[in-house]
């Protein structure tokens, strides 16, 4: 069994996605299957330093890119299509990565066209608030070139039961939940938050609350001002810790949300954190929040959990498994609800402890990369066996 992953991007600009893949790719190959995977050098308003049009060994799998001309999401890369056409039907499956993005479109009618079995994998892209995003353009790309080739689709990978209900009542039934997963080695023992605090010195004797996302509209901090503000009205000892990188432009206008309500001074805007500095991070924060409209199945929220934090999430977050095991406080997509959770939080410290230890057992049990893997790959059996 040959595998083709395609993915239109792998830059750490566009957030847990391009981590995703990558790990999960990692640990298909770990277990045995032979799997490619195919990505541009795109990377938000740059490109990554990295060889192109040559197979680059990893431990487990092949990984190749391919240049690009892209402008934000929208990502062209003709060498890449060129190299599809020529190799696709040396491949058994193709999984691709995301949806409305033109080079998974045409690999979709490739497949078609060429007889081969393809999984798509949305990522949250047709989730609800996201499809009414931007949503004309949105709509008549869906109608006219999403739809069909999703509905030839041999399966369709959620990441979560939410996510497969809404794409369900799209009309797509050929759904398989296969979700996010960590390395539970490295939430073990996290290091010790001295080198997060010398690196943003405000954040010292504080008590942090970690919001760790991309700064993007659709993870909530118009909602997540007014919940801090009234949270440091009542606890003036608490900071929050934004680390994301700022993909689309948006830091101004986010900003902007707590300048207005006077609490500016007791956020830090920390940019992308990455290896042992958002480590650090996850060591120094006391709570965790993620006020987001719309998710897939968030890493960031999986690596809250998976740290012992006592999590606050949306709705939107499509993670209804964490409220049942009364591993998060899993809230409306609403500022008073968010401020109300974090603060019964902060009012009860042993009942958050506890709400934490609760999470990180959920996150090893149930969501680590080798227990997903195993799932993905017999997926990848059942489509050949109908073939």
């Amino acid at each position: 069994m040959k595998i083709l992953v395609l993915t239109p991007y792998l830059g750490t600009t566009y957030g847990g996605t391009s981590k995703c893949v990558k790990e999960l790719v990692a640990e298909v190959g770990r277990i045995g299957t032979k799997v490619d995977l195919i990505s541009t050098n795109a990377n938000g308003d740059t490109k990554l330093d990295i060889p192109l049009h040559t197979w680059i060994k990893q431990d487990t799998y092949r990984l190749r890119y391919f240049p690009c001309w892209h402008k934000g999401d929208f990502i062209i890369s003709f060498s890449l299509i060129s190299w599809l056409i020529r190799e696709i039907a040396h491949y058994d499956i193709v999984h691709t990565n995301t949806v409305f993005a033109p080079l998974i479109s045409f690999a979709h009618w490739l497949c078609r066209l060429r007889e081969i079995p393809y999984i798509a994998t949305p990522h949250g892209m047709l989730e609800p608030w996201a499809l009414s995003y931007k949503s004309y353009k949105k709509q008549l790309y869906y109608h006219l070139i999403e739809k069909p080739v999703l509905q030839r689709a041999s399966a369709i990978q959620t990441l979560g039961c939410s996510e497969s209900k809404n794409i369900r009542s799209l009309g797509f039934n050929q759904t398989v939940i296969i979700s996010n997963g960590v390395h539970r080695q490295e939430f073990e023992n996290l290091p010790s938050p001295e080198f997060f605090y010398q690196q943003f010195p405000e954040t010292r004797n504080q008590t942090l609350i970690l919001f760790l996302a991309r700064i993007d509209p659709k993870k909530g901090l118009d909602l997540l001002a007014p919940a801090f503000a009234k949270v440091q009205a009542q606890f003036r000892e608490t900071h929050l810790v934004v680390a994301g990188p700022d993909s689309v432009g948006f830091l101004p206008t986010a900003q902007s949300y707590f300048s207005q309500l006077g609490c500016l001074q007791a956020v830090t805007f920390t940019g992308m954190l990455t290896g042992s500095l958002k480590d650090a991070a996850l060591g120094a924060a006391s709570l965790y929040v993620a006020p987001s409209y719309s998710e897939g199945f968030s890493m960031s929220v999986l690596e809250g959990m998976a740290s012992g934090l006592p999590c606050v999430i949306t709705t939107g977050c499509n993670f209804p498994e964490a409220g049942e095991a009364q591993a998060a406080h899993v809230v409306d997509i609403n500022a008073d609800e968010i401020a109300d959770a974090l603060i019964q939080f902060l009012s009860n410290p042993q009942q958050a402890k506890a709400m934490g230890a609760i999470a990180r057992q959920l996150i090893f049990e149930h969501y680590t990369w080798d227990k997903i893997a195993a799932k993905l790959s017999a997926t990848y059996e059942a489509v050949l066996l109908k073939q």
